[in-house]
Formats: C-alpha cells, structure tokens, sequence
C-alpha cells in the first residue's frame, strides 16, 4: 500500500489530465473572452521589414492605429504611418501603405507584399482582438479542426502552464486548416499564455521545382496578458519567414504587432424632450 501511494504521489499530475479536457476549458474561456474584449478600446502598433538576400532592409512599414470593439468585431483608424523603401544606398520615406515607390518589380512586389500581409495578418474584422482566428486554433469552432496532445507542463514568466501540442486533423474539409504547433496554458485559470505555430504542411515539391516557389520558417507566435474582468488579451503577434518566388524574387519577412494601452470603453447618451 506504502509503495502504491509512492508511485501515485510521484506520478506527474498533468498525466492525470486529458488534453481535450483541458482545451474544452480553454474554449470556453476563449469565448467569454472574445465578448469580453469588445468592452476595451486600445492601441495596435504594427511593424513589417522587408529584406534581400543580403539581409538589407529594401522596405519598412510602421503603423499605429486606435482599435474600437463593434458587435461584430472590431474597427481601427490609423493614426499614424511612416514608410520607407530603398532607392540605390538610399532609405526613402513614403507614406502610404501599398505605394509602389520606385521602379522595378521587386519595388512592386515589395509594395503589395507589406499591404497584404498588414489587411490579411492584423485587420481581421471576425474577432475582438484583429487577429486572424484560423492561425490559432482556440475558440470552439476552431478546435474542430484540430487535434490536441498534452506533452507535459513548464513554467512560463512565473506562470505555471501544460504544454499541449495541436495539428489539424487529416480531412478533405480541413484544407485551409495548415497549422501546427504548441499553446501554452495556465494551469490555474485555463487560459492561453502563448501560442506558437507552423506550417503543418510545405509546399508541394512539384511546385518549388517547377517554379522556383519556397516559403521557409512561417509561423506564428502570440503572447496573452490577464486584464481586469478576467479578460485575457493577445498583447504581442510575430513572424520571420523567407519567401522566394519564381527564381526572380527572394525576400526575408518580419511582422511584429503589439497591443498598449487598453481602455475600458464608455458610451454616452442623453433624451432631450421637445418642449
């Protein structure tokens, strides 16, 4: 009996716990949250570095906008934007996202580059937070998708957390579901603390010997921070990827996103009689 009751005290207790278990939590808590963050007003910041084959910054974007919670989502204004792209040894400034700015298709893919990635990565109008929901798979519909497996539990910034690792379930009707990874999760209040993810799956061979097409190291890294009301919002969002398109255009990425400032939003109204 002594000896059963040392193996169960030893036995690791995230062993004890079941990771669909603990990501049904996570759903659920994800939900109320989203509800959650559309009470909040707060400030994006947005950066994206375009580099060449010899790490030289060829085109930078720095947005800052002011995020507005709607019933269906959220809305942003841009408050300020800076750009610049290269022009010979020179840094030349811009200042709106999507303007070629220079000859050449490189300058143009450039241009398109920085404003798709800054429309399709950061503005998405579906959530609380602007981020795109397929890329993290943690809101009920989007665990659908995907298979859990818990790999054991780490402390993370003082936060004690289980380590479950995800990738989409194999199915016809999952094909735009492309990403693994790892989401770490409180151990005390089942939220996410971060999310990491990857490429589940590369791009045919036949295309990158075909045409020259590759896109190396995409994925995703989102970090939470706890705010009053028990809300937990995504406060940091990165990439670093390389891409190479048809044998012509090479191009190092950086994407980086920080929300600040958060505000609790307020809504004001009077009723004036007609006299």
């Amino acid at each position: 009996m002594r000896f059963a009751l040392f193996l169960l005290a030893a036995f690791p207790a995230w062993a004890a716990a079941d990771a669909s278990e603990i990501m049904a939590r996570v759903a659920a808590n994800q939900d109320r949250s989203e509800q959650l963050r559309g009470r909040y007003v707060y400030r994006q910041n947005t950066a994206i570095r375009v580099r060449d084959n010899h790490n030289g910054l060829t085109r930078e974007e720095m947005t800052v906008y002011e995020m507005f919670p709607t019933a269906e989502g959220v809305d942003r204004k841009e408050s300020s934007f800076t750009g610049k792209y290269r022009e010979g040894k020179a840094m030349l400034p811009y200042s709106k996202s999507g303007e070629p700015m220079g000859e050449g298709f490189r300058n143009e893919a450039d241009a398109q580059l920085c404003k798709n990635l800054r429309d399709d990565l950061t503005a998405n109008k579906n959530g609380k937070d602007g981020l795109a929901p397929k890329l993290f798979p943690l809101t009920s519909p989007e665990q659908a998708h995907y298979i859990f497996e818990l790999k054991g539990e780490s402390v993370v910034k003082g936060i004690p957390v289980y380590r479950i690792a995800f990738r989409p379930k194999k199915s016809g009707n999952d094909d735009d579901r492309m990403w693994a990874g790892e989401v770490l999760v409180s151990r005390e209040e089942g939220e996410p603390v971060q999310v990491s993810t990857k490429l589940a799956r590369g791009i045919p061979l036949v295309v990158r010997t075909a045409l020259g097409t590759n896109l190396r190291g995409l994925g995703f890294t989102v970090t939470y921070r706890k705010f009053e009301d028990g809300v937990w919002f995504p406060v940091s969002y990165g990439t670093e990827f390389d891409l190479r398109v048809v044998f012509i255009y090479s191009r190092k990425i950086a994407v980086s996103l920080t929300n600040t400032d958060f505000k609790r939003a307020s809504a004001d109204s009077s009723i004036i009689f007609d006299k």
